[in-house]
């Protein structure tokens, strides 16, 4: 029983640090990107203050995704720091309790936390930020619709019954289905290029893509405005995602759908699949968060230099996030394969921390 209270107690304050720090991390956040969204877009039609709050509380989520790792490892720092502070662990010392079982709970707790923010959190923020893009529809314009959309420029080579067309987009949103400051460099089916298309949206339907205030440069006529055009595809809402859609963009239980589709249609799947496994590793790289926070704070009640030794563990966080992100990128060009890329840092990160513990406390 003793050992049961203890570790729902230990488990309990890691818990109340780490959301303790995620949630000021959020206010913070918000409070920025909602003051940056009203010097954008307080001079434009629509614009009202509910409506600039209710589009950054629904984007916000997706952008707090990355801030998890640093909320775990600061929230344990936070936790670790202050048993000792408070003597709590000297006395479990003295009751004979052991390095490894009152860092069990911390550690089942951050495991805890990563499987919750993979299966729960990660579909809850993509849903979140596609009705944010929803709610902001037609407040920015296409220069400032960077600040909404996860995506940036795009190139898109494809046929239709018109003939081919290349395609070219600033920015995407809906997974690649809706395209801002579109340009379509058009070819008959000789293949002799015969009119260059200007259009400040392109939204995919069946069959072809309706723009909307087009602008139509053809070879032998003088440039003609329309308000809606469209330009033929053979391209499906999936396909198009495929190519272009952002992966950070897709939530984790559609992700093994749309990498069996990049592998049946013979395209790379290097950033679903990255995306995915990223997603599965995400459990094991906050564990190693909390070893590298045990490892760094564990030793301050007994040795004192608080200051500099949590110094080291936010570097040593700072670096471990630095390597993750080194290894998507690897992983994401298929130059390293995906598990590898997205499994390494956590395992690296938990290799080092109980290594520095057991030289610590059995060396």
């Amino acid at each position: 029983m003793t050992g049961r209270t203890l570790s729902l107690y230990i488990s309990k304050r890691f818990l109340k640090s780490i959301l303790a720090l995620f949630l000021f991390a959020a206010v913070l956040i918000l409070l920025f990107d909602v003051l940056e969204l009203v010097r954008r877009g307080g001079d434009r039609e629509g614009f009202s203050l509910l409506r600039i709050a209710a589009i950054s509380a629904l984007r916000v989520p997706l952008l707090l995704e990355q801030v998890i790792p640093f909320a775990v490892l600061f929230g344990s720092i936070w936790a670790f720091v202050t048993l000792s502070r408070s003597l709590e662990l000297v006395v479990a010392r003295a009751a004979g309790i052991s390095v490894w079982q009152f860092t069990a709970p911390a550690l089942l707790t951050g495991l805890f936390i990563g499987i919750a923010a993979v299966i729960g959190y990660n579909p809850g923020a993509v849903y979140l930020q596609q009705k944010s893009d929803e709610v902001a529809e037609g407040l920015f314009s296409v220069e400032q619709t960077y600040l909404l959309e996860g995506s940036g420029e795009v190139w898109l080579r494809q046929n239709g019954t018109d003939g081919e067309s290349v395609l070219h987009a600033r920015h995407t949103s809906g997974q690649g289905a809706t395209l801002n400051g579109v340009t379509i460099f058009s070819f008959d089916r000789q293949g002799q290029f015969s009119e260059r298309i200007e259009a400040r949206r392109a939204v995919l339907a069946e069959g072809m893509w309706r723009l909307t205030d087009a602008v139509v440069y053809a070879v032998d006529t003088d440039p003609q405005h329309y308000g809606n055009y469209s330009v033929s595809t053979f391209l499906t809402p999936t396909e198009v995602k495929e190519s272009i859609g952002s992966p950070e963009s897709i939530s984790f239980w559609s992700l093994p759908r749309f990498i069996e589709l990049s592998q049946r249609a013979g395209l790379p799947a290097y950033r679903y699949s990255l995306q995915y496994q990223t997603l599965l590793a995400k459990p094991l790289l906050l564990v190693a968060m909390i070893v590298i926070a045990a490892a760094v704070s564990l030793r301050v009640s007994r040795f004192g230099g608080i200051g500099r030794l949590i110094v080291w563990g936010i570097v040593a966080g700072f670096v471990l996030y630095a390597v993750s992100e080194v290894s998507k990128d690897l992983g994401g060009a298929g130059i390293v394969p995906t598990t590898v890329a997205a499994w390494a840092p956590g395992v690296f990160g938990v290799l080092m921390g109980f290594t520095i513990l057991l030289n610590q406390e059995d060396g």
